[in-house]
């Protein structure tokens, strides 16, 4: 039994959701629209300001779609309604982050600048040269690229020197002992 399949999913004002034949889901608000297309194991019902996913049958695979559809539908309701946004910290000396257009560049302690171009949808920011800020109206879209940025130097174990996410902990070890 999904729990979170079977909750209901309320739709905000200002958000215009359309399901059409083929369980393509059609989600427009006033940060922009998100389309994505669903599997027919799982009906997906519009009553009022509600929406409610229901399963075709009680299959492991059906089940596992039930509460993996009623999230992501829920996701870009949010999304469109509100968007989605990662910050990500740079720590170490010399280390910093600019932008110019939609061109991050990024000093990691490399022979070389590293050069990320924003894709489409996604919005870069840099308030202060240690900090960048990834937003957007795809949770998943926003997730990865700030995973991408991350991956150009991860935070190290000894001195933390890296490009981590805000409040991420990072696991300390203890570096040599002279004797």
């Amino acid at each position: 039994m999904s729990r979170i399949g079977n909750k209901t999913i309320t739709i905000p004002a200002g958000v215009e959701l359309n399901v059409t034949a083929g369980n393509e889901v059609t989600v427009k608000g006033p940060k922009g629209t998100l389309t994505r297309q669903f599997s027919n194991l799982i009906a997906i019902n519009v009553e009022g300001n509600e929406v409610k996913c229901v399963r075709a049958n009680e299959e492991k695979h059906t089940k596992q779609l039930h509460g993996t559809t009623r999230a992501l539908i829920a996701n870009m309701i949010e999304g469109v309604n509100n968007g989605y946004t990662k910050t990500l910290e740079i720590e170490g000396i010399g280390y910093k982050a600019a932008l110019a257009g939609n061109k991050l560049t990024l000093n990691l302690g490399y022979s070389h600048e590293i050069n990320y171009v924003a894709e489409e949808g996604i919005k870069l920011e840099v308030p202060n040269p240690n900090t960048i800020i990834v937003s957007g109206i795809d949770k998943q879209r926003v997730g990865e690229v700030s995973s991408v940025i991350r991956s150009y130097r991860k935070p190290e174990p000894y001195k933390g020197k890296g490009i981590h996410y805000k409040g991420e902990i990072i696991r300390r070890k203890e570096g040599k002992t002279a004797a």
